[in-house]
């Protein structure tokens, strides 16, 4: 089926179009303007795989300079041979014939461009979008695969949260619930500790109000990451009520457990050298994912 995905920005957000296409799984061209500004955005069965802009677009040999992987010397070389060529050969092409770099410090630089482009898409607050399906790129563009919940996290990472807050969770009494993998569509996300664990707190029952209150953080971060997470079609809005469902029986039997092991420790230990009681502590503290620091 078709998807006549077409209008405003003002009246549909950025987050909003990308997940959109994203979750139908379409293949085809984004296009995205606002006054003089265009923006192609090529998605592949959902998956993002390049992305234009004249206006926008980060220059290339800057950015692998930047990098270290070239020198300023190099750069003036393969900009003068580009030259030569009329401009008729990419500045990439150049620099793997040259022996600058390798195909994979392309690829990797040329990710990084589309994610910056990316990025300063998501500041747009006007203009207007139009979706033009099976259209790609041309064959002589360098294509990548690019995560749309990453690129809509990062994004708005960099973005004043006041509000996008606002905006995207107006009710704060409203429950939410981690959203289902769509089918065939594996999701690669790069969460932080903290967005992890706030994303925990969202259990189906507790309103956000609650998360908020349960976050080992302040109210306003952990506001921000949520309606991050919301965004990024993480986590979705449900229909129950705030408290319903099995929360805090879990929590009762958390804390027998934590009195339990605290009763085993103090008939174990000698008087004189029993531990604090942390135990309770140490139960209900939150789960960090392997692999992932508690650091931010």
């Amino acid at each position: 089926m078709d998807l006549d995905l077409q209008g405003r920005i003002e009246r549909f957000t950025l987050p909003e179009i990308l997940q959109l296409i994203a979750s139908s799984r379409k293949s085809g061209t984004l296009g995205i303007q606002k006054d003089d500004s265009i923006v192609m955005v090529y998605f592949k069965e959902g998956e993002i795989i390049y992305a234009y802009g004249p206006r926008q677009t980060f220059h290339l040999g800057q950015l692998l300079k930047e990098r270290g992987v070239i020198s300023a010397k190099q750069l003036e070389e393969a900009v003068s041979a580009q030259a030569e060529t009329e401009n008729t050969k990419r500045l990439g092409e150049i620099m793997i014939a040259h022996r600058f770099i390798d195909r994979a410090d392309l690829d990797q630089v040329v990710k990084q461009q589309v994610e910056e482009l990316l990025y300063s898409l998501l500041a747009w607050e006007n203009g207007s979008f139009k979706f033009y399906e099976d259209q790609f790129p041309t064959e002589e563009e360098i294509t990548v695969r690019v995560s749309v919940e990453n690129v809509i996290l990062e994004g708005l990472r960099r973005l004043d949260e006041a509000n996008m807050v606002k905006d995207t969770l107006p009710d704060l009494e409203r429950v939410y619930t981690i959203s289902a993998t769509q089918k065939e569509r594996p999701r690669d996300v790069s969460l932080t500790a903290r967005e992890w664990n706030i994303m925990a707190l969202v259990d189906g029952h507790r309103s956000l109000n609650q998360v908020c209150e349960r976050a080992a953080c302040s109210r306003s971060e952990a506001l921000r990451v949520l309606a991050q997470l919301k965004l990024a079609g993480i986590i979705t809005q449900t229909e129950r009520k705030p408290g319903a469902g099995e929360t805090p029986r879990l929590e009762q039997m958390i804390d027998r457990l934590a009195g339990l092991f605290e009763n085993y420790l103090a008939a174990k230990t000698p008087a004189q050298k029993q531990p604090p009681a942390t135990a309770n502590r140490l139960v209900k503290r939150e789960i960090i994912p392997a692999g992932v620091s508690e650091e931010d």
